[in-house]
């Protein structure tokens, strides 16, 4: 009886592995399908973005044989599909590079900033969310969620065009565009990618608060509408716990208001909470395309812009993919996590 028990569980689980197996894949040959049909569509040749507009006709000619572009599209997309399982976005019209090679360079300076950014959205954003629901409609409830309408409402690329102004230009206490000043470039050794890891396994303190200081800003401002997301969130979910039977019960057995909060409420809201966070960090590794450009962090978002800037369709598409796979990723680290912290959902 144990047995067939065991036996009914495992094929369940198995059932269930090769039904979310199933759905991935789909998911990711829609993405790819879509990233294919732009890179058609777009009035952008790529064979001129690689031979140049005074090539001969033969060279054009032969460049697109080479390319397979005059191949049918159902065989292109094929070829391209099978490129990229393999791992080969192309190469890039502007850094002459892999594709991959260059997102894998750029990618940690997104991370760290989204990583950051992310730390200051749950930490300003939740205990906002707390208090704005527990004091619900008093004054701060009001300027917590007046502050998250406007964190939702502004365009984030006006904010930072704002902070520049006034911390950088007028007030001069933080420093500019960059994630570090010149005169420290090219001194700690890219070990992970991300700068404040690198001058701390460098010992470069020097280096590593002149990058901190950097990072300020950028990562303020997406942390801001992080936390503007966060606190939303958060005051909806302990809304909905302070209703219900068990809070008063706990009240009416004379439990401290703070354990009913931190521990009843807010236990109950940390299982949603922590998939909101995942897919709020996602959101920002793939969401932070204008605050990068303005403020010249050399990440993924950066690099997506001056290729779209430069017409280098390889490195739009391949940034598009490895975007879309890591939200696909977070998505399912996300509902594992919702998996593994409540019973009901296994």
């Amino acid at each position: 009886m144990v047995f067939m028990f065991t036996q009914q569980r495992t094929t369940n689980a198995m059932q269930q592995i090769a039904r979310l197996l199933l759905m991935v894949s789909i998911t990711f040959l829609g993405l790819l399908l879509i990233t294919f049909l732009i890179g058609r569509v777009v009035p952008i040749d790529p064979v001129l973005a690689v031979v140049g507009d005074k090539a001969s006709p033969e060279l054009y000619e032969r460049v697109r044989i080479e390319m397979g572009l005059h191949l049918p599209l159902w065989n292109q997309f094929f070829i391209y599909v099978s490129k990229v399982l393999r791992g080969d976005l192309g190469i890039s019209v502007l850094t002459a590079k892999p594709v991959l090679d260059d997102i894998i360079r750029v990618f940690p300076a997104t991370f760290e900033l989204a990583f950051i950014a992310t730390i200051i959205g749950v930490f300003i954003g939740i205990p906002l969310g707390i208090i704005s629901a527990v004091k619900r409609n008093s004054l701060i409830d009001h300027i917590t969620r007046v502050i998250g309408l406007l964190g939702y409402s502004l365009p984030i690329f006006w904010l930072a065009l704002l902070a520049l102004m006034f911390f950088y230009a007028k007030l001069d206490l933080l420093p500019g565009p960059g994630r570090i000043d010149v005169f420290y470039e090219d001194i700690v050794d890219p070990v992970t990618g991300m700068m404040l890891i690198d001058t701390i396994i460098a010992g470069e303190w020097d280096i590593f608060w002149n990058a901190l200081s950097h990072v300020i800003m950028p990562a303020s401002l997406l942390g801001y509408y992080s936390m503007a997301y966060l606190s939303r969130m958060t005051r909806s979910f302990m809304i909905e716990q302070l209703r219900q039977e068990y809070i008063l019960t706990a009240r009416v057995k004379g439990v401290a208001e703070w354990k009913v909060i931190w521990r009843h409420a807010l236990g109950n809201c940390a299982i949603p909470l922590i998939t909101v966070i995942a897919l709020s960090f996602g959101g920002l590794l793939e969401g932070s395309v204008l605050t990068e450009t303005v403020f010249a962090w050399p990440g993924l978002g950066l690099y997506l812009t001056n290729s779209l800037l430069n017409a280098d369709m390889n490195s739009v598409l391949g940034s598009t993919i490895v975007v879309g796979a890591i939200f696909l990723s977070v998505n399912l680290f996300a509902d594992f996590l919702y998996k593994v912290m409540d019973p009901r959902a296994r």
